[in-house]
């Protein structure tokens, strides 16, 4: 495909419309016939020598060519998030619908960082809907960005201008500024420490408060912390909730801590990654109340809501604060009354990137192809599935749960033998979990559970069925009788 008069376009489009299609019914078979394939295979030697150590290509190359090494050496060696049989991570699966969208958003190739355009105003349409979803009020603003991880550090951004004013943006931290200081369960995801980090406020000064039997932040010990810091001088800005915890799944006690930031003058935020969607389904709503009350909720399509990779997206109550905590005027972005570079909302001024892809768009055919009411028994059908495992466990001898099932995420492990040390027994079980994932039948991770190494098992897969928890059940069974076989007759040749 050399450069010719027509730019880069090809010069056949009949024959590069027969390689289009072949190339998206490779992925619609892929898709289909996803059940069919091991959950993951480890990329042999010699794909990784197709692509690794490859000079950079100064000819053109035959698309067709480039495709057959794509199905050869990529397409089977993804981490397998697509197949009902992976449950190591929270990670949506991804529809045919998102899939077709992805491709629409590439071929119109849209900046979403500004001006007069379409794709603008289903953004926008997004953030009305998510109002609608989680109860803000019409002020709000939203914003696609990759992930919650980018999600949180803005808000932790935001509740930073809230407690010191614009000036932080020109000044920085320091000076006769108060130390700020802000709260979160030690169950939430590290990228919440992170954010301390990246926003220059430091982790030292992220208190991370203890959990109870349920994994939930302890309250009490929150409002002394508080207190303890205040006391000290410092100043307390900030509480972060969790709505579903990367560990267990679990849900802090949003109401609370919404009243607690309140009477505290403090800023409420929600890391709800996966839980927050959990609105959508009429039997986890209840789980999540106060939800409505936060400050600013960041979540994820890519996850529960099964719109491909990556989708993430913060909502903000006051979106006066949003703006200003990102807007930063320029020449180049002039807003005009008329013509292409008019427009009221230019998400540039939401957050910090100017170049934006259309994420909006696979998110809007998801939320319009399934509606709430498809995507929330999606989401239900997987805590069922949870509790379906739940079960499984309790009643196998062999097997233990670790912690309680809030939502989608079992905690569990083999028991191993009578004899063995907790230590031994957490290396037993870390081996059944890579000897799972490499038998190809199911893909559990793990995660360690009050100082114990558990098999964790993330049902986000809207694919996944009961059969495909029976598999992981018997994988694991079947691994471990087979390590403790082998241990026994170590035992016997010494």
């Amino acid at each position: 495909m050399a450069y010719q008069e027509n730019g880069l376009d090809p010069s056949d489009w009949q024959g590069f419309r027969q390689q289009a299609h072949a190339m998206l019914d490779d992925m619609l078979d892929f898709t289909e016939q996803t059940r069919a394939r091991p959950v993951w295979r480890e990329a042999p030697p010699a794909s990784r020598a197709a692509i690794q150590g490859e000079p950079l290509p100064t000819e053109p190359m035959a698309l067709s060519a480039i495709h057959q090494t794509f199905k050869d050496h990529i397409l089977p060696f993804s981490a397998g998030n697509t197949h009902p049989g992976f449950m190591g991570w929270v990670q949506g699966g991804g529809t045919a619908v998102g899939m077709l969208a992805e491709m629409l958003a590439a071929g119109l190739n849209a900046n979403l960082g500004g001006r007069n355009q379409m794709p603008i105003l289903v953004e926008r349409q997004i953030t009305e809907w998510m109002k609608t979803l989680f109860g803000f009020p019409g002020s709000a603003s939203g914003l696609f960005v990759t992930g919650t991880s980018m999600a949180n550090l803005m808000a932790v951004l935001i509740a930073r201008n809230a407690a010191l004013g614009h000036g932080v943006r020109q000044d920085g931290l320091g000076g006769d500024q108060p130390r700020l200081t802000a709260y979160t369960s030690r169950a939430s995801h590290g990228c919440v420490a992170q954010a301390m980090d990246l926003s220059g406020q430091g982790q030292t000064w992220l208190r991370r408060i203890g959990t109870n039997a349920r994994h939930e932040i302890q309250l009490d010990e929150l409002r002394q912390a508080i207190e303890q810091d205040r006391r000290a001088g410092l100043h307390p800005f900030l509480i972060v909730g969790t709505a579903g915890s990367v560990d267990t799944g679990s849900i802090d006690d949003l109401a609370a801590l919404a009243q607690l930031a309140r009477e505290q003058g403090m800023w409420f935020h929600v890391d709800g990654a996966f839980g927050a969607l959990g609105m959508l389904s009429p039997q986890i709503a209840p789980r999540l109340r106060g939800l409505d009350r936060a400050d600013s909720i960041a979540f994820d399509f890519h996850k529960w809501g099964q719109v491909p990779y990556d989708a993430g997206f913060l909502l903000v109550r006051d979106g006066t604060l949003h703006h200003d905590t990102f807007a930063a005027p320029a020449a180049y972005l002039r807003r005009e009354t008329q013509g292409i570079s008019a427009g009221d909302f230019w998400p540039c001024d939401y957050g910090p990137d100017l170049s934006r892809g259309f994420r909006a768009l696979k998110t809007w055919f998801t939320l319009k192809a399934f509606g709430t009411q498809g995507l929330g028994q999606a989401i239900h059908h997987t805590c069922e599935l949870a509790q379906y495992l739940r079960e499984r466990v309790e009643q196998t001898p062999e097997l233990e749960l670790l912690a309680p099932v809030a939502l989608n995420i079992v905690c569990l492990r083999h028991r191993g033998h009578s004899a063995m040390s907790e230590a031994q027994r957490d290396a037993f079980n870390a081996d059944i979990v890579t000897a799972v994932q490499l038998s190809g039948l199911a893909a559990p991770s793990s995660t360690t559970v009050d100082g114990r190494f558990a098999i964790r098992a993330a049902i986000v897969n809207h694919r996944t069925r009961r059969q495909d928890i029976d598999t992981l059940v018997q994988a694991v069974l079947a691994q471990g009788a087979r390590l403790l076989s082998a241990t026994a007759t170590q035992e016997v040749a010494r």
